[in-house]
């Protein structure tokens, strides 16, 4: 029960995208928006996200994980509401950064909670887990959001999240418990958590796990900002079909999870992860060669099923290395992990529209150039005696 809970509390942002991905070309519609205009509703959700991770991961090495969690839950509700609510692009846009803000305290405190409570291959494994519960958001929330907008405008796509959110709410207060004792906290004040931040900076291998799982993140995200547009209007997908194609990628992510939970067993953790870099970067290049020979729809339905598939291999792993690179200050690792990826996110979902509703290749060289990079920080990251992942599957 508890790891279904941090797994939804991780997917905090699949939900409040994916559910809302469906609605992007009604909202810009509705509200008279440009394609990269409305994709800025996503850009503010993303920094809210960072920032909120910037902020809270810190704190609850302070203060705890239970109190930020319970007050970042209980305003992501009420901002969930005000997105419902919100009568232009501009007061729709605050409201989901306020999302974002309040929202990150489910995504950077499930794993400082996990790092609390395991280590190793066992980090490895459960982030793993959660990956696959998380992958399954993209299987059912772009079905729902699809549904909801065959009976509801696109307001009611909010509706839905506040209900999600809801759930986590109660969840929250009666299912997580307190796992950083009082005796493991952090001193109170910005300079201790300034120290914080620069000690896991300064941590080699953290840096670079950090840069393989953000710049990843940022690759797939590359695709979820500028799949509304790119498959319904260049591929010709209806509502429904895009839901679906976008379901069966997430399916293909929740598959890769469960075989890189048995390949940990068996595997270094990195052997895992380079293998999940490799397929990103086949991937990327392959979408890059199919926009330029005109967007046949098959082979790119395929690059992009390999691409999400490969966060299955990735995203689990790259996160666990780098969580256990810096044990004693799981806040604060979680949060600047989390910061970057979801900067990098906000950074990719402008670009990938400035070609406008109708081109496809800002998306695929945004991806190439994300994949392109992942691959360099995964090799350059340190493989060494202390790798502490490495020693745990070893031992």
């Amino acid at each position: 029960m508890l790891v279904a809970l941090l797994a939804l509390l991780t997917a905090v942002a699949a939900l409040s995208t994916d559910l809302y991905l469906p609605a992007l070309p009604a909202v810009a519609a509705d509200l008279g928006a440009t394609a990269s205009g409305v994709q800025l509703t996503l850009t503010a959700f993303m920094v809210g996200l960072a920032a909120g991770q910037f902020v809270i991961g810190p704190l609850s090495d302070v203060l705890g994980r239970r109190r930020p969690l319970l007050a970042g839950v209980g305003l992501c509700l009420a901002a969930s509401v005000a997105c419902a609510l919100a009568p232009d692009l501009g007061t729709l846009a605050l409201a989901r950064f306020v999302q974002g803000f309040s929202g990150a305290a489910g995504v950077v405190i499930a794993r400082a909670i996990v790092a609390d409570t395991t280590r190793g291959r066992a980090t490895a494994k459960l982030m793993g887990l959660m990956m696959i519960i998380v992958g399954v958001m993209p299987v059912l929330a772009p079905l729902g959001g699809a549904a909801v907008l065959q009976f509801a405008p696109w307001r009611g796509v909010f509706w839905a999240v506040a209900a999600l959110v809801l759930v986590m709410v109660v969840g929250s207060l009666t299912v997580v418990p307190e796992t950083l004792p009082p005796e493991r906290r952090h001193p109170v004040g910005l300079r201790p958590l300034l120290a914080n931040a620069a000690a896991v900076l300064r941590t080699r291998r953290y840096r670079y796990a950090l840069l393989t799982f953000a710049l990843s993140f940022g690759a797939m995200f590359s695709y979820i900002s500028a799949s509304p547009f790119v498959l319904q209007e260049v591929a010709g997908l209806t509502t429904v079909q895009y839901a679906v194609a976008f379901g069966v990628n997430g399916l293909g992510m929740m598959t890769a999870g469960l075989v890189s939970i048995r390949l940990v067993d068996r595997l270094p953790v990195l052997r895992v992860l380079s293998v999940g870099v490799g397929l990103l970067l086949l991937a990327a290049v392959g979408l890059l060669v199919t926009v330029l020979l005109g967007t046949p729809t098959v082979p790119l339905l395929a690059c992009l099923f390999v691409l999400v598939s490969a966060m299955g291999l990735v995203l689990g792993n790259a996160s666990a290395t780098a969580m256990g690179a810096v044990p004693d200050r799981a806040g604060t690792g979680s949060a600047l992990l989390g910061t970057t990826q979801f900067l990098l996110a906000a950074l990719v979902a402008p670009l990938v529209g400035l070609g406008g509703k109708a081109d496809p290749l800002p998306m695929a060289v945004t991806v190439l150039a994300c994949a392109a990079l992942a691959a360099t920080a995964l090799l350059a990251l340190p493989r060494d005696a202390g790798d502490r992942t490495r020693a745990a599957v070893d031992g």
